[in-house]
């Protein structure tokens, strides 16, 4: 029954295109939590990396399939994405915005950062490491961004945002005080 529960679990996870958490897991195979953790448990032996074209890891407060180190480049080819490309400064600038404020709109990006934000923009949801997230309240609604799972696979933040890094001299989730400084900083920039 176990083996069983295992197999069940590793098609869940297999078919899911984002990361389960064990709760989803639990109700998807209509077993207990703990059995759950247990074949996860098993799985992570199964699919290590070094073992297995793919590893199981835990991330965005879930668990998920990802290509194995020595696969990448393979999975990168079919998928016609470069496996390293490497990020923009200005999508890096941009990125760590919306990380840090999500949601947050292109108006506000752009004031922050002091030019347009809309090639970055752009990129990052090319990317898929943004995803729209609403529209502010204001007439025209902007766009609102945050950031998707798979800017917490590229990070390797296992449970999502909450684990960036604190910016120094902020308190804990002063998104308002954060905001605050960034547009103090910008408006010195174009002052």
């Amino acid at each position: 029954m176990s083996g069983e529960l295992t197999h069940v679990v590793e098609a869940l996870l297999f078919v899911s295109g984002e990361p389960l958490t064990i709760a989803e897991l639990a109700t998807a195979a209509e077993a207990p939590p703990e059995r759950v953790e247990r074949a996860l448990d098993a799985l992570a032996e199964r699919h290590a990396e070094g073992r297995s074209g793919v590893v199981l890891e835990r991330v965005a407060r879930g668990y998920g399939f990802r290509a194995a180190a020595t696969t990448a480049d393979a999975c990168a080819r079919l998928l016609q994405r470069a496996p390293d490309r490497a990020l923009s400064p200005a999508a890096l600038e941009t990125l760590a915005v919306i990380a840090y404020l999500q949601p947050v709109g292109r108006p506000e990006i752009t004031r922050i950062r002091g030019v347009s934000a809309d090639a970055a923009v752009a990129g990052l949801l090319e990317r898929g490491l943004i995803e729209e997230a609403g529209r502010t309240d204001e007439r025209g609604g902007a766009v609102l961004y945050r950031t998707t799972t798979v800017f917490d696979r590229v990070f390797a933040l296992e449970a999502g945002v909450d684990e960036l890094p604190p910016l120094p001299d902020l308190a804990d989730g002063d998104v308002d005080e954060l905001r605050e400084r960034l547009h103090a900083v910008a408006a010195e920039r174009t002052g």
